[in-house]
């Protein structure tokens, strides 16, 4: 491979920071000479530590290419021995049959220990083999979630920090805090490139739309906001919960929102025209989290919300405004709370259409599996619960913590579950 002019002057820089950091003065002032680089670095913090990192990335790297390589090669076995009358395309059709039904099993793979305060978020990098935490101690962690090893923190907010998610490119990271701030970093440099202000009270949720160029975020001072990513300027706010709104999250093709509040209420919301278009009510107590179901599973939650109706289990709700037909929008939404209930709601027709009972106490965290067909959340029980949503029931139950569960991810492609509690770990759950 040949370098760039431009490629090369950076790593030229790279290694001239590296030389100076380690006291190589001599090599140093050579490689100024014969590189022809500036003796004071206009952009040096741009390249401090810079080839350390990327060392680093490329050990990482090679790791991860050893063991995919070594999983080729069980695979290659694994088809050899299916035989003629199975092939391959038996072979790929069981392992997309068994994706669908993973499960995180007992024990953990690994508990991560390094934060100073209570776990308050989780989630995966979509590309990378690593995950980031947040927490009460105002800090960012960024692990390797197949070796378990802790690998950097991020410090900037000056109180806790509440809620953290990647964009779909996992170039940019965006955390909230209860220092009213919403934070986005660079997740090569680990720095923070922006810092947005105008939320009046704590940011207790955030999150990127799919399309990666604006983020969203709701606050204790009961409203949500729109920011634009590339200016980080404020461009819609969203009014209309009584009380701390708890969680915004929006459907996958980024044309709805949907919140929370302590209110009891969800609002869904139009992101373009910032316009409330139904308000849900179910629920007896504060609403923890919202998510919407990914577009896969409408046709399952269909069956089971007919199957549901047929059986007369039926719940109740306050429309404001129809959604429209069900092939335009995604109709269905998943809610957590504090009367320890998750409830599923059709919002075609703005029904709640099924109740799951079983938690102990407040749901904290909810997730679909991306199988589709079953549910994954946590609890102030301490529990970490899979739900089969055809039977409505709990499938299985983990006794995941010590204490308080109170954060939750589920990697869309690889088998791992992340879960997060108020005893400041954070554990790694394999799939299988």
């Amino acid at each position: 491979m040949v370098l760039s002019e431009k490629q090369k002057d950076e790593l030229n820089r790279a290694v001239l920071d590296h030389l100076v950091a380690s006291g190589y003065a001599a090599a140093a002032s050579a490689l100024r000479q014969e590189a022809s680089l500036p003796a004071e670095e206009p952009e040096k913090d741009k390249f401090a530590g810079l080839l350390e990192k990327k060392w680093t990335s490329v050990l990482r790297l090679q790791k991860k290419i050893m063991e995919l390589e070594a999983r080729v090669a069980e695979i290659k076995v694994e088809a050899r021995d299916t035989g003629a009358a199975g092939g391959a395309g038996g072979l790929a059709r069981r392992g997309a049959a068994g994706a669908a039904e993973w499960i995180p099993r007992p024990p953990e793979k690994y508990t991560l220990t390094s934060h100073r305060g209570p776990i308050t978020a989780v989630a995966f990098h979509p590309t990378f083999s690593v995950c980031v935490s947040a927490s009460e101690d105002a800090t960012i962690k960024v692990w390797d979630y197949e070796s378990g090893e802790f690998e950097r923190t991020l410090k900037g907010h000056t109180n806790a920090v509440q809620d953290l998610a990647f964009d779909h490119t996992g170039a940019w990271l965006v955390s909230c805090s209860a220092d009213l701030t919403v934070k986005i970093w660079d997740f090569k440099s680990f720095e923070c490139v922006k810092t947005l202000r105008g939320h009046d009270h704590n940011v207790s949720s955030v999150s990127f739309l799919p399309s990666g160029d604006t983020i969203v975020s709701a606050s204790r001072d009961k409203t949500i906001k729109l920011w634009e990513v590339s200016t980080g300027y404020c461009v819609k706010t969203l009014q209309g919960h009584d009380d701390w709104v708890r969680c915004a999250r929006s459907n996958a093709r980024g044309t709805l929102i949907a919140s929370c509040s302590n209110d009891q209420t969800i609002r869904v919301w139009n992101a373009a025209t910032g316009e409330c278009k139904a308000e849900l009510r179910d629920h007896d107590h504060v609403i923890e989290c919202v998510i919407f179901a990914p577009e896969s599973s409408h046709l399952y939650l269909a069956e089971v919300a007919n199957e549901v109706s047929a059986a007369g289990e039926t719940g109740k709700s306050t429309p404001v405004a129809a959604l429209g037909a069900p092939e335009s929008l995604g109709p269905y939404l998943l809610s957590g709370s504090r009367d320890k209930t998750i409830k599923l709601w059709d919002l075609a027709t703005n029904q709640c259409v099924l109740t799951l009972i079983g938690h102990d106490n407040w749901v904290r965290g909810l997730m679909f599996h991306p199988g589709g067909k079953m549910v994954v959340s946590v609890s102030d029980d301490k529990t970490l619960r899979i739900w089969d949503l055809k039977n409505r029931r709990c499938a299985k139950t983990l006794q995941a913590h010590g204490h308080f569960v109170s954060s939750l991810a589920f990697h869309p492609s690889a088998p791992y579950v992340l879960t997060g509690s108020v005893d400041q770990t954070i554990k790694v759950w394999e799939c299988r």
